[in-house]
Parts: C-alpha cells; sequence; structure tokens
C-alpha cells in the first residue's frame, strides 16, 4: 500500500507483486507498481511500468490495496514466464475461484494490444493444456499426448473418488503418485481401496509413481499405449 500511495494517483499494484497479493505468484524483492501516466518520481525497492492502456476495468481491490486483477496480471507476466510457469499460475488462479482457462481465454478479447494476450492464446489453446493439481500431472499429459492417445479428462469424480485421469470411452483411470501424499501406509491402503473399488466397477485402474513419471517417460507411454491399444480391441469386439 505505501508504494502505491507513493507512486501518485492512479497507481495500482501489478505485475509480481500483485501476483504474490493474488496468491498465484512467488512475493519477489521490489515492489512492483503500475501508473497510467508519466512520473518523474522514484522510490527506492519500488518498480514502476508505465503503462496508459491500464484501464479502471483492468483493476479491482484486492485486502485494501488497489491492483491489477487477475486476468490483467496473468497477461504482465506472460511476457515473462515460460509455458510451464504460465500454466502453473493458471492452474493456481483455477483452484483458488479467480478464474477458470476457459474464462481466462474469452477475457483476453477484452484486452486488446497489450502484450502477453498472444503467448496466452498459444499456451490456453495447446491441446495439451488441461488443468492439473501438480507439475507431475503436467509432465503425465505431455506424456500421453506423444504417444498420441486420446486425452483424458481430468478432475473427475469416479465411484465416489476424485481421480487424476479419466477415459470413461475406455473405462480407465489412471493416478499419478506424487512424493508427498502417496508415501505413508495410511495413504498407500486408501490407494488400494480406491483401485477395488474401480476394479468392482468393471474399471481398470492403472498408476505410476513419481519416478516413473519424471525419469521413465518412455516405460510409460509404451505401458499406457499398449494398455489402451488392448482396451480399445475389448471394447471395439
Amino acid at each position: 500500500m505505501a508504494a502505491v500511495l507513493a507512486s501518485g494517483p492512479g497507481a495500482v499494484l501489478s505485475h509480481g507483486s500483485a501476483a504474490a497479493l493474488w496468491g498465484i505468484g512467488p512475493i519477489l524483492s521490489d515492489v512492483e507498481v503500475t501508473i497510467p501516466i508519466a512520473s518523474p518520481r522514484r522510490r527506492h525497492g519500488v518498480k514502476v511500468h508505465r503503462r496508459p492502456n491500464l484501464l479502471p476495468a483492468h483493476t479491482t481491490v484486492r485486502k485494501a490495496i488497489p491492483a491489477t486483477n487477475p486476468v490483467r496480471t496473468t497477461i504482465d507476466l506472460a511476457v515473462r514466464l515460460g509455458p510451464a510457469g504460465l500454466e502453473r499460475m493458471v492452474n493456481e488462479a483455477d483452484r483458488l475461484g479467480l478464474f477458470t482457462p476457459e474464462g481466462l481465454l474469452a477475457a483476453l478479447d477484452d484486452y486488446p494490444g497489450v502484450r502477453g494476450v498472444g503467448r496466452l492464446h498459444a499456451i490456453l489453446g495447446a491441446r495439451a493444456f488441461r488443468l492439473t493439481d501438480s507439475e507431475l500431472e503436467r509432465r503425465f499429459l505431455l506424456i500421453v499426448e506423444k504417444a498420441r492417445l486420446p486425452l483424458p479428462l481430468t478432475r473427475q469424480r469416479v465411484n465416489g473418488f476424485r481421480v487424476d485421469f479419466f477415459w470413461p470411452d475406455l473405462g480407465l483411470v489412471v493416478e499419478t503418485d506424487g512424493l508427498t501424499y502417496h508415501r505413508t501406509p495410511t495413504q498407500q491402503a486408501r490407494d488400494r481401496v480406491r483401485d477395488q473399488a474401480h476394479l468392482a466397477a468393471g474399471l481398470t485402474p492403472l498408476r505410476f509413481t513419481h519416478a516413473q513419471v519424471r525419469y521413465e517417460s518412455g516405460y510409460v507411454r509404451e505401458t499406457l499405449t499398449s494398455l489402451v491399444s488392448r482396451l480399445q480391441q475389448v471394447r471395439a469386439a
């Protein structure tokens, strides 16, 4: 708030600082502020951006601090971040209920000429982009893409459980077990119950470990391709 007030009328928190305020980016050392007009003011520790195309509709108030809204914040950071960083940012915003990927894609039409819009269009339009909860799941989707397999549904509830990936046409459920959430005996026992429920319902459950997805993508691709082929043959019979 001090940085915004010190930057003059119309100033708002923006870029990395706004992302941190919204909870979708890391906290940076310098506070970043955007102003709609040129200003001779300089403040130590404050990075000022001049954006004449910053409209009132692009800003809001978060925790009593004027700031760029989540969409404009994401657009501004699109010129800095690579595809993986942008996907993580969009996924986190969706998890927090700030916007959905579909909502963000539609909102980009309201920001003509703003740098970063084109890059976001490319990311959101990619076939491999799906909502995921972790980098591990994102890596798995890339494996599916490279194997030229049908893309699965994500974040689905199947037999009362939320599953990582689901191919309803094949009756296939795939889980990617991260290092944090699947290492304890209690969690492993719960995983067995989930798998048993899917089997009892006539589905095929399949699990890959963190190490397999990250370091043995070829094995994961071959295993998944073989299983999908067999399931397709069974369904066609």
